[in-house]
C-alpha cells in the first residue's frame, strides 16, 4: 500500500478538515451532526488521530459531533522543519484557536498522553464549554512527577543521541509505540504500522517528535510544569460537580499507577476503571473497551 493513499485501505474513511494556523496548516476531523454533543479527541507523540480510528466512527454513528485534531508537525497536519513551532506553549496555543473556531459546546476532552498538557489549559479557559473529561495515560498533573524510566528518557533529550535515535530510527514509533508501548504489539498490523509512520518518513518530518521529549519537565520552574500545576488547580475547583472518567492501561511502563493515583487526586469523584492488559496506547490495547467506556460517559451512564 503506498504511503499516499492516506485512507490506509479504508481504515481511515474520515474527511479531512483544515485551519490554517500562523505555524502551519492544522489537520482535523469533525464527524456526526453539528448539533450533536460534542467529542474532542487529542493524541500525544508519536501518535495522531488515526489513534482513535476505532472511536470515531461509532460515536459519530451515536448523534455525536466528534473532532479529532492532528497536532501541528503530526498526521495530516503541516510539517515545519522548526523546533520552537512544537513547544507545549506552542501546541497549546493553535489547539485553542482551532477549537474556538469551531464554536464547540457541551464538550466531552478525551486526552491522551502529550494531549493533557496541550488540551487541559483550553479546557481550564472555557469551563462553558466543557460537559466532561475523559483520560486516557497522560502526564501526571503535579510535574514534575512520576513517569517511567527517566534514563531512557533523557537519552531522548540528549543532544548527541537524541536526534540518532529519534531521526535517524525512529525509536518513539518503531520502538516504543509498534513494541513496549502497547501490551499486544501483534495487533499492529502493517495496514496500522504503515499509518503511523506514513507522517514522518524522513529526518525533517521527525522534528516535532524530537521536541516532545525535550519539553518534559524535570524541574518544577519548568514553563510546563508550570502549566500543568496551575491547570490541574483550576480544573479540580472547576470540575467538582462535572463528569470525569479515567480508563488507564496499568500495563504502561511511563505512565504507572502513580500516575493515575495523581490523578485521582485531582478529581477524587472521577469514575476509574484500570485495564491489566492495557500499555501506554489504550485505544490500540483495548479498542472494544475503551469505546465502551467512553459510549456510556457521553450518555450520561456508569459503565456496568
Amino acid at each position: 500500500m503506498s504511503q499516499t493513499d492516506w485512507t490506509f485501505g479504508g481504515t481511515w474513511p474520515y474527511e479531512p478538515r483544515f485551519l490554517d494556523s500562523d505555524d502551519g496548516r492544522m489537520h482535523y476531523v469533525d464527524e456526526g451532526p453539528s448539533t450533536g454533543r460534542a467529542c474532542v479527541l487529542l493524541h500525544g507523540n508519536p501518535t495522531w488521530s488515526y489513534l482513535f480510528r476505532k472511536l470515531i466512527g461509532p460515536l459519530a454513528a451515536d448523534g455525536n459531533r466528534v473532532i479529532s485534531v492532528d497536532h501541528l508537525g503530526f498526521g495530516l497536519s503541516a510539517v515545519p522543519d522548526d523546533p520552537e513551532l512544537y513547544t507545549i506553549e506552542r501546541h497549546s496555543a493553535r489547539l485553542a484557536s482551532l477549537l474556538d473556531s469551531l464554536d464547540l459546546r457541551d464538550v466531552t476532552l478525551v486526552i491522551h498522553d502529550w494531549g493533557g498538557p496541550i488540551g487541559l489549559p483550553w479546557a481550564a479557559r472555557r469551563p462553558d464549554a466543557i460537559r466532561g473529561l475523559f483520560l486516557l495515560n497522560t502526564f501526571a498533573p503535579i510535574l514534575p512527577g512520576p513517569m517511567g524510566e527517566r534514563t531512557s528518557i533523557r537519552l531522548l533529550r540528549s543532544r548527541l543521541l537524541g536526534p540518532t535515535l529519534v531521526k535517524g530510527r525512529n525509536a518513539p514509533t518503531e520502538q516504543f509505540l509498534f513494541k513496549a508501548g502497547t501490551a499486544h504489539p501483534e495487533a499492529l498490523d502493517e495496514t496500522a504500522k504503515t499509518a503511523y509512520r506514513a507522517p514522518h518518513p524522513d529526518r525533517r518530518s521527525r522534528t516535532p517528535m524530537l521536541v516532545f521529549p525535550r519539553e518534559i519537565p524535570f524541574r518544577a520552574d519548568h514553563p510546563v510544569a508550570r502549566s500543568m500545576n496551575s491547570t490541574s488547580k483550576t480544573l479540580k475547583a472547576q470540575m467538582g460537580n462535572k463528569p470525569v472518567a479515567i480508563s488507564w492501561g496499568m500495563a504502561d511502563v511511563l505512565f504507572g499507577e502513580d500516575v493515575l493515583n495523581e490523578w485521582q487526586r485531582v478529581f477524587p469523584h472521577a469514575q476509574v476503571r484500570r485495564l491489566p492488559e492495557s500499555g501506554h496506547f489504550v485505544p490500540e490495547d483495548a479498542p472494544q473497551e475503551l469505546l465502551r467506556e467512553l459510549r456510556n460517559f457521553v450518555r450520561g451512564r456508569r459503565a456496568g
